[in-house]
């Protein structure tokens, strides 16, 4: 059995959403006998760890310098390498490859110093930029390439969704396994500013924006559920007739399941992707979360439309179904299991 390694970012900063993409090429490769390890700090987010092990996937602790991969990857007996990461030092790819193991990275437009013999951008309209390739990678760009992890395959619709009547339209909001920004309680605002009916759940990560969302005052056609990070995304996306998520990771598999998705741009590195799906038609933009910061009313136009309108929101949620077909993963386990 072959054996692929997976070096990538989590952290309560960072996120879990470089953990969640690569389980879903982890889902699809293991569906080819092969075995994985991911060797990052799962343990700083429980909820990522938790889903690390409930694929029965082995974790290492993350290592830092160049040598440190080398000597491990080795003592793993690696047969690939799968790096998907902000924060590691560019020595590291070219020292990794040296030692002729087959490398393949995750990216988002900039490469970060990352060099691989293959690269990975799966972001909309990748496939119109053309980067200078680091020496003998080769590129694979765009929404054919989009990870999509089982939870959502299963509960993607078959055929296009049609438009949904709602008296009281049911809302889904999360933002990522820690809301490291703090979004949940500015949109929970800014969705109490419309005064339009409402019943929403809110995914809050922690005790603090818990209390800062049910703290919102909200008038009695207004409804708030606070809930903590669940493991069933998916279902929770199907049910609502609008979801509102940070413009990352999280935006193609809402695409995939056919959402009418509401985007915030929690962090100037999701910009370009905000900006290319709101300009899509696939997604609406409910803009800067700094913007709401300063004023939760910012958003209220758009956020007016989306309760009241299942046109729009039918719209929205077929155009996204149309755009990811949820074969990405597919794709990109070939490319790396051709390189082994």
């Amino acid at each position: 059995m072959k054996r692929v390694g997976v070096r990538c970012d989590v952290g309560p900063a960072r996120g879990i959403g470089h953990v969640m993409r690569c389980l879903a090429l982890a889902e699809e490769v293991r569906r080819r006998d092969v075995e994985l390890v991911f060797v990052c700090d799962a343990h700083t987010v429980p909820w990522a760890a938790e889903q690390i092990a409930a694929r029965g996937i082995a974790v290492r602790p993350a290592v830092w310098e160049p040598a440190e991969h080398v000597e491990l990857f080795g003592e793993l007996g690696l047969d690939g390498v799968v790096f998907d990461s902000y924060d590691l030092d560019a020595a590291v790819y070219p020292a990794v490859r040296a030692t002729g193991l087959p490398t393949l990275a995750i990216v988002d437009g900039d490469f970060r110093g990352a060099e691989a013999d293959v690269l990975v951008d799966q972001n909309l309209a990748a496939e119109l930029d053309d980067p200078l390739l680091p020496r003998g990678s080769v590129r694979l760009a765009g929404l054919p390439y989009v990870m999509i992890r089982d939870e959502i395959l299963d509960h993607r619709p078959a055929t296009p969704p049609a438009d949904r009547q709602s008296a009281v339209p049911k809302v889904f909001a999360f933002f990522g396994g820690t809301d490291a920004f703090g979004a949940g309680p500015y949109v929970a605002r800014a969705l109490a500013a419309t005064g339009l009916p409402f019943e929403a759940t809110v995914v809050a990560p922690g005790a603090d924006l818990a209390a800062r969302i049910a703290a919102v005052e909200v008038q009695p056609h207004q409804q708030f559920e606070v809930i903590g990070p669940t493991d069933q995304l998916a279902s929770r996306v199907r049910e609502a007739d609008l979801t509102i998520s940070a413009s990352g990771t999280s935006t193609w598999e809402l695409l995939c399941l056919g959402a009418t998705a509401g985007l915030v741009c929690v962090v100037d590195n999701q910009v370009m992707g905000y900006e290319r799906a709101v300009d899509t038609g696939a997604a609406a933009g409910l803009g800067l979360l700094s913007a709401l910061q300063q004023d939760v009313s910012s958003a209220d136009h758009i956020l007016k439309r989306l309760l009241i309108d299942p046109a729009e929101r039918g719209r929205l949620a077929r155009a996204g179904w149309d755009l990811v077909d949820g074969r990405g993963r597919e794709r990109v386990a070939d490319a790396l299991l051709g390189l082994i």
